[in-house]
C-alpha cells in the first residue's frame, strides 16, 4: 500500500495564503496513480494562522470549494483514499472535519475532533456540544481495511487509544497543525499511539520553517513503533509504502502466546482504577463475586418498573446487578418495559411494538404505579446505559428476541453497548437459541445467559446451554432443582434463578448454590440474605 503525506509551509503572516493554498494544490497534482491513500493536514482550506472567526471564515468561504472539488478529483484520478481536513458548517455550527474520499471521488465519510483546545472553543466559537456526548471511535471499513481517525489535538488523549485498539483497527489518519510542540515528541507520541493500537499511524501537519524544531513532522510510523517516515520541519510530501496486514504480536506475558499489544494490556486492566467515572465504575461481570442479587425490573416495589428511578433505586441501595427488558418501537427505537402490551403500566393500550416512540412518549408511565409519578415517560435502552453503564451488571432481557420479527435489531443492541464500554459490564438474556447462536457469532465478547422456552424437565435448560457454549442459564421456578444447579456447575455455567421475593426462599436458593437470585423486592431480600451472601463469598474467596 502506497500512502502520499503533505506537509505544506504554513505562516502566521496571511498575505501568504493564496501562496500557500496554491501550494497544496500543486501536491494535489503531484499525486501520482499508485497511490492508495493520500492525506492532507488540519485546516487545509486555512493555509495561514488566523486569530479570529471572522478571518478563519473569510479563507474558509474563499477556498473551501476549490479544496474540496480538488481533493475529489484527485482521488478519483489516482483511484486513492484522501484525506483532507477543513471546516464544515452542520445544522449546528461549524466543526473541525475530517473529510474522507473514495476511490471513485464520492465522500464516504466525515470525521469531527473530539478534542477542541482553547483556540477553537473559545476565539472560534466552534460547535462543541457532540464532544460532551458519548460516542464511539468513528471507524471506517474500506475494502477491508478498518480506519480511524484522530485530529491535532486529539493525539495527547492517550487515554482514548484503548478504545481504538479495542476496535482493531489497521490505519490511523492523523490531521494536524500542532504549532508547538518538538518534532521529537509528536514522534514519541505517534510511535506510543502506532504501537498500542497495532495500527499504521499516518500524520500530516504543515511546516513554519524548514530548519524549525517546531511544528511540521509528518510521519508514518508501523505497528512495531518504527518510524517508517518523519518529515520534521521540510516542505513538500513523501511517498511512504506498508503491508496494512503486517501487524506486531508479541508475547502476552512471560511464556504466553504471542498477541498484539493492547490485547494483553486489555487483559489485566482495572478501569475502576483511572477511566471516567473512578470508583463509581464497579467490577466486570467476569470479577464480580458470586453470589449476588438482581433488582428484577429495577426496585420496582418503590419505583415503577424497568424506569430510571426503579433502576436507580436499585444502584443506589448497593445492588450489584440490575435486569430490565427490551423492546422496539415501530419506529426503530429501543425502550424498556417488561410486557409487550402498554395496558398494565401506562394509560395506554395495545402492543409496543405497533406504537411509535413518539406515540410512546405521550403516555404515563408512572401514575398506575402511583400518582406520586405521574408523567413518568417510558425509558429508552440508550437512557439506562448512558446512566448506569460501568456503575451496575446488567442483566438485559431483549424481549425482541421474544417473538417473531424479521429485524431483530441486534447490530444496534450492540452497538449501543460497545457505545458505552459497557460489553464487560453486561450480559443478554434470551429464551431463543437461535438467537444466541447468531449473537455469539455477530458479539461474541458479550455473554449469554440461555432463558426458559417452556419445557419442564429439570435439566433442559442445562443441556441447551451446554450445547450452546452459554455463559448462564437463568431458571424458571418451579423447573429446577439442586441437581440441576449441580449439573450446569459442573460444566462451569452459572445459574440464575427468577424469582423470590419472599427471604425464606431466597436463602433456600443460596443454600442450593444458586448464583444470582432475581427479586423484585431488592431491600427486604438484601437484607434478609445479606450475611448469607457475606459468608458464601468468603468462603469461595
Amino acid at each position: 500500500m502506497k500512502a502520499y503525506i503533505f506537509q505544506p509551509p504554513y505562516s502566521r503572516d496571511t498575505s501568504l495564503s493564496e501562496e500557500y493554498f496554491n501550494y497544496k494544490l500543486d501536491l494535489l497534482d503531484k499525486c501520482r496513480e499508485d497511490a492508495d491513500i493520500i492525506v492532507l493536514p488540519e485546516y487545509s482550506d486555512v493555509p495561514c494562522a488566523t486569530s479570529t472567526l471572522e478571518e478563519t471564515l473569510y479563507y474558509h468561504d474563499k477556498y473551501i470549494d476549490i479544496l474540496l472539488e480538488r481533493c475529489s478529483e484527485t482521488a478519483k484520478r489516482c483511484s486513492a483514499i484522501l484525506c483532507v481536513n477543513a471546516l464544515s458548517l452542520e445544522e449546528s455550527g461549524y466543526r473541525n472535519t475530517t473529510y474522507i474520499y473514495g476511490r471513485d471521488g464520492a465522500l464516504l465519510g466525515k470525521y469531527f475532533k473530539k478534542h477542541l483546545p482553547p483556540l477553537e472553543l473559545e476565539t472560534l466559537a466552534l460547535d462543541s456540544d457532540y464532544t460532551f456526548e458519548p460516542s464511539s471511535p468513528y471507524i471506517l471499513e474500506i475494502e477491508g481495511l478498518r480506519y480511524a481517525f484522530l485530529t491535532c489535538y486529539d493525539f495527547y488523549f492517550y487515554e482514548a487509544f484503548p478504545n481504538i485498539a479495542k476496535q482493531d483497527v489497521d490505519i490511523i489518519v492523523g490531521c494536524s497543525l500542532q504549532r508547538s510542540d518538538t518534532h521529537s515528541a509528536i514522534e514519541i507520541m505517534c510511535r506510543f499511539l502506532a504501537y498500542n493500537t497495532n495500527a499504521y499511524v499516518l500524520r500530516s501537519s504543515v511546516s513554519f520553517a524548514e530548519d524549525s524544531e517546531i511544528c511540521g513532522a509528518s510521519m508514518a510510523v508501523d505497528p512495531f513503533g518504527n518510524v517508517l517516515e518523519n518529515m520534521k520541519g521540510r516542505f513538500g510530501m513523501f511517498c511512504v509504502e506498508f503491508d496494512p496486514r503486517k501487524k506486531h504480536l508479541k508475547p502476552a506475558g512471560f511464556g504466553n502466546p504471542d498477541a498484539p499489544h493492547h490485547k494483553y494490556i486489555e487483559y489485566g486492566r482495572k478501569p475502576w482504577q483511572y477511566r471516567n467515572g473512578g470508583a463509581s465504575v464497579v467490577r466486570f461481570d467476569e470479577n464480580m463475586p458470586y453470589p449476588r442479587l438482581c433488582a428484577h425490573r429495577g426496585f420496582s416495589t418503590v419505583a415503577p418498573e424497568n424506569t430510571l428511578p426503579a433502576l436507580g433505586a436499585a444502584v443506589a441501595l448497593g445492588a450489584e446487578e440490575i435486569e430490565f427488558d427490551v423492546w422496539s418501537t415501530s419506529d426503530r427505537v429501543l425502550v424498556s418495559c417488561h410486557d409487550s402490551t402498554l395496558d398494565r403500566v401506562s394509560n395506554g393500550t395495545g402492543k409496543i411494538y405497533d406504537h411509535t416512540y413518539e406515540e410512546l412518549l405521550a403516555l404515563d408511565f408512572g401514575a398506575k404505579h402511583d400518582e406520586r409519578f405521574g408523567g413518568l415517560k417510558i425509558t429508552t435502552f440508550e437512557e439506562i446505559l448512558r446512566k448506569f453503564s460501568g456503575r451496575v451488571i446488567m442483566n438485559i432481557h431483549v424481549k425482541i428476541w421474544d417473538r417473531k420479527k424479521d429485524d431483530l435489531m441486534i447490530p444496534e443492541i450492540v452497538s449501543l453497548v460497545r457505545k458505552y464500554d459497557a460489553e464487560k459490564h453486561c450480559y443478554f438474556m434470551t429464551t431463543n437459541d437461535e438467537v444466541i447462536r447468531y449473537l455469539k457469532s455477530y458479539a461474541p465478547d458479550i455473554p449469554c445467559c440461555v432463558g426458559w422456552d417452556g419445557n419442564k424437565d429439570k435439566m433442559s435448560m442445562v443441556d441447551r446451554a451446554v450445547a450452546l457454549g452459554a455463559y448462564k442459564i437463568q431458571l424458571f421456578k418451579p423447573y429446577f432443582d439442586e441437581n440441576t444447579v449441580k449439573a450446569a456447575h459442573e460444566h462451569g455455567i452459572l445459574c440464575n434463578v427468577f424469582w423470590a421475593d419472599d427471604p425464606d426462599e431466597a436463602r433456600k436458593y443460596l443454600e442450593m448454590g444458586i448464583d444470582t437470585i432475581l427479586t423484585n423486592d431488592f431491600l427486604a431480600i438484601k437484607n434478609a440474605t445479606e450475611n448469607t451472601i457475606k459468608k458464601i463469598k468468603e468462603k469461595r474467596k
